[in-house]
């Protein structure tokens, strides 16, 4: 089996485009509640994930502890951000990696991005996926 069985797709997340605004960004991701959420381009592509704690600091970097008004937040861009200031790079894995490849990277992630062969995001797999599929199976993943 691959890791299209744990696949959510990306028509069933949430993610943001690069082109967004912080003010954006951040209402969607509190609209869904998330902490941290995939950022791709309009083209597709997978670029980074992006959390609440990213933005701070971002932010905090930039005026010092008076932060930055949400006017000026509707001018800067999430492309503007992310290269500067993400505090740890979400690893992203390719739709072809094995189960057990999966599975490393999701012991330090709440969840891994996943990408085609050309760098097009086409979901995430939960850790909560892996451990359902362990519980419902009652075994450890062995072979690919």
């Amino acid at each position: 089996m691959n890791i299209a069985y744990f696949l959510t797709p990306k028509q069933d997340t949430a993610f943001l485009y690069d082109e967004y605004t912080v003010r954006q960004a951040l209402e969607k991701m509190r609209a869904h509640g998330y902490t941290r959420i995939p950022v791709i381009d309009r083209d597709g592509a997978y670029v980074c994930v992006i959390g609440e704690g990213d933005f701070l600091w971002y932010l905090i970097d930039l005026n010092g502890p008076e932060g930055v008004s949400m006017a000026r937040a509707e001018n800067l861009k999430l492309r503007d951000i992310f290269p500067l200031r993400t505090t740890r790079e979400y690893k992203p894995v390719k739709i072809t990696a094995s189960r057990a490849e999966v599975v490393s990277v999701a012991m330090n992630q709440n969840f891994v991005p996943v990408i085609d062969d050309d760098g097009s995001y086409i979901g995430i797999v939960t850790r909560r996926n892996i451990l359902k599929y362990l519980a419902t199976t009652g075994g450890l993943l062995t072979k690919n």
